[in-house]
């Protein structure tokens, strides 16, 4: 997976995806991430990227032009290594909310390119012009787009191959099936006098997992009751999860 984030803060998102789990992700080749500076391909000798927007209004609106050439530069790359015209996202409130089927569904693109608005936007015209995605991480409004992006990127690597390194933490987690994760444990078996669940010690990996499914439900129920509407529930749970709501 190639990440391109077209920014005016590269340095930010630089130091935010070179650690933990991304960081290793990057030097074993699973990921790559490129900050492109947009002041970079500012015609203005101060290399402004902003103006006045037309008809009024407060603060400043980020030009068409320098992003534009600046995409170019990404996309004129990626064709040439031979692979397909990239989409690109743009962070705003007002896209779709985020979520783990949008990573699910990222994940499986080779390159991603993030444009990262500031002041109080960008043009118009460059989303018309190369935007194929509009998305938010939640309703609520942030001084750019780095952040999002970098958001994204972390929940969309790991469903990336390799990345992690149990694969299957990448799948069975928080909204896999559309529930919530079920609550985890580790050493000592006892601690302020609250001990771990005796299921969990007994080796028993079915009735493990069954325990797990049911936990995730009753975690679901009361903390995300929306996700249920969505989540994918064997006719035994279907019936777990009626039987919670009548109590």
């Amino acid at each position: 997976m190639h990440y391109h984030i077209l920014t005016l803060f590269p340095e930010m998102v630089e130091q935010g995806l070179d650690t933990s789990i991304l960081g290793r992700a990057k030097a074993n080749g699973y990921i790559t991430t490129e900050a492109i500076n947009i002041r970079d391909f500012s015609d203005n000798k101060h290399k402004h990227v902003d103006d006045y927007p037309y008809g009024g209004g407060a603060g400043m609106v980020m030009q068409a032009e320098p992003i534009y050439k600046a995409y170019c530069s990404v996309e004129e790359k990626i064709l040439a290594e031979g692979r397909k015209k990239p989409r690109v996202i743009y962070m705003t409130p007002q896209g779709q909310v985020f979520n783990q089927t949008l990573a699910q569904e990222l994940a499986k693109e080779e390159d991603l390119v993030f444009l990262c608005g500031h002041y109080e936007g960008v043009d118009e015209r460059i989303l018309e012009e190369i935007v194929t995605d509009m998305m938010s991480i939640g309703d609520y409004v942030l001084t750019g787009g780095e952040l999002p992006a970098m958001v994204m990127i972390d929940a969309i690597s790991r469903m990336v191959p390799g990345v992690l390194s149990n694969e299957v933490s990448g799948e069975f987690e928080s909204f896999h099936d559309n529930l919530l994760e079920y609550p985890q444990y580790t050493r000592p078996v006892e601690f302020h006098g609250r001990k771990v669940p005796d299921i969990l010690l007994s080796g028993h990996h079915a009735n493990i997992e069954k325990w797990r499914r049911e936990k995730s439900i009753e975690r679901t129920l009361k903390w995300r009751p929306d996700l249920l509407e969505d989540a994918v529930l064997s006719k035994k749970e279907q019936e777990y999860l009626k039987k919670l709501m009548e109590q």
